[in-house]
């Protein structure tokens, strides 16, 4: 018993003995300033005959960098001592990281190094580095009274997001808003906006390949009350919520927008005055695009369904009337999808006004009965040398990568169908 030592006990401080890392730099995706990231790690590996010690593991800018590290389970304060690494082993390191503030508009550049000074005096290192981007954080902004946000660094929403009061009007310029879970924009009064980005808040990656910007779900969307009375979307975009947008009984414009990837509907709109002008509507679970009982206008838009993350989606345009009428005009629009059939029409009360017209479209549907309302209309089908993916850029399924701009091989590229260049 007394002799039953191993060669895995024996330690050595020959020069030759070197540590390996499974990674020789740790990255983090674009972080705020004063938000904690997700925790990385990376393995620390003795791949050489004897034991090796290691005196000090440190970061080299000590707590002034941000980062935290945790060795083998010690967190360096800011310094660790004395860990040994076995011959055939490994040790584990996590490291997360809070930036401060920057107080520039771009992204900045944050890099350490963790110093592993081993016994023999060699030093080797891991290099950590992320980009640290400055945001104004606002937690439950209730907008009571006509207000106009033009700023030049990221927003981002806590708790219930945004409310707009009854008779208030918020005019957003060219800004971007990131939601945390659970936040969103309740309109009660009146929204806005040009030049703006409405997603979620998650800048980091959920898998190596995949950010979290292309995952939907991320955040609540925009609700628009019946009180609201214009509401106006220019040059925007809209992603990763559940429903980005719901509307009932009111009027809502919508110009060169796209509405993207998100878990629930794209746009809801019910017993309202909607006027949509070469937008986007595309991948999402509940549909992309749907019209209850309003009067409504769509023109020179593209709405394409295929969102990846379930095979129970919903149309690509569904349009019905409600106790109020369906006054529907579609022009110069491209509705396509992975289903067959991704137009859904349905009257739900012959008694009330159910009035469409299709004119230099492309539809994806079956034959209809009522070929008086279409003019001008491709038919797509399945057996078409263009159709479904074919007619865009980019349709990466497996990255979910996507790329909504109309290829030139497709019929909608000549014929002017879809979203295209805008026509000032």
């Amino acid at each position: 018993m007394l002799v039953a030592c191993t060669d895995n006990d024996s330690f050595s401080t020959a020069v030759g003995n070197r540590l390996s890392f499974s990674e020789d730099t740790v990255s983090f995706d674009t972080l705020f300033s004063t938000v904690p990231s997700a925790t990385q790690t990376f393995w620390v590996r003795n791949q050489s005959s004897d034991g090796i010690r290691i005196q000090t593991v440190r970061l080299e800018r000590g707590t002034q960098s941000g980062y935290r590290v945790n060795v083998d389970g010690t967190y360096l304060d800011p310094v660790g001592n004395d860990f040994e690494v076995r011959k055939g082993d490994s040790i584990l390191v996590f490291v997360e990281v809070t930036t401060r503030e920057n107080h520039a508009q771009e992204p900045q550049l944050l890099e350490d190094n963790i110093i592993f000074t081993l016994q023999n005096g060699q030093q080797q290192r891991v290099n950590l580095r992320t980009y640290s981007w400055d945001a104004q954080k606002i937690n439950n902004l209730v907008i009571s009274h006509d207000t106009v946000i033009d700023s030049r660094i990221p927003i981002i929403l806590y708790g219930e997001g945004i409310q707009v009061d009854k008779g208030a009007t918020l005019t957003l310029l060219n800004t971007e808003l990131y939601f945390h879970d659970g936040s969103g924009i309740d309109v009660h009064g009146q929204l806005q906006a040009t030049g703006c980005l409405f997603r979620g808040d998650r800048l980091d990656r959920m898998f190596d390949y995949l950010p979290y910007d292309r995952i939907s779900g991320q955040w609540r969307g925009i609700s628009i009350a019946p009180s609201s009375e214009q509401n106006v979307f220019v040059d925007c975009e809209i992603r990763n919520a559940w429903d980005a947008m719901v509307c009932d009984s009111t009027r809502l414009q919508m110009t060169n927008t796209v509405v993207h990837n998100n878990r629930g509907m794209g746009l809801s709109a019910r017993n309202s005055v909607v006027t949509l002008s070469y937008c986007q509507f595309t991948n999402t679970m509940g549909g992309c695009l749907s019209l209850e009982g309003c009067e409504a206008i769509v023109d020179h838009c593209t709405i394409a369904q295929f969102y990846p993350f379930s095979a129970d989606r919903g149309a690509a345009l569904r349009f019905t009337n409600t106790a109020q009428p369906l006054l529907l005009l579609c022009t110069n629009t491209l509705v396509t999808g992975y289903a067959d059939d991704v137009v859904m029409g349905e009257t739900s009360d012959t008694t009330v006004v159910y009035d469409y017209r299709f004119d230099n479209c492309i539809l994806r549907t079956d034959s209809v009965t009522d070929a008086e309302r279409f003019e001008r209309i491709i038919w797509e089908t399945p057996k078409d040398s263009v159709q479904g993916k074919q007619h865009f850029r980019v349709i990466d399924e497996d990255n979910l990568c996507y790329d909504f701009a109309i290829d030139s091989i497709s019929p909608a590229f000549k014929l002017d169908i879809g979203r295209q260049s805008r026509k000032e």
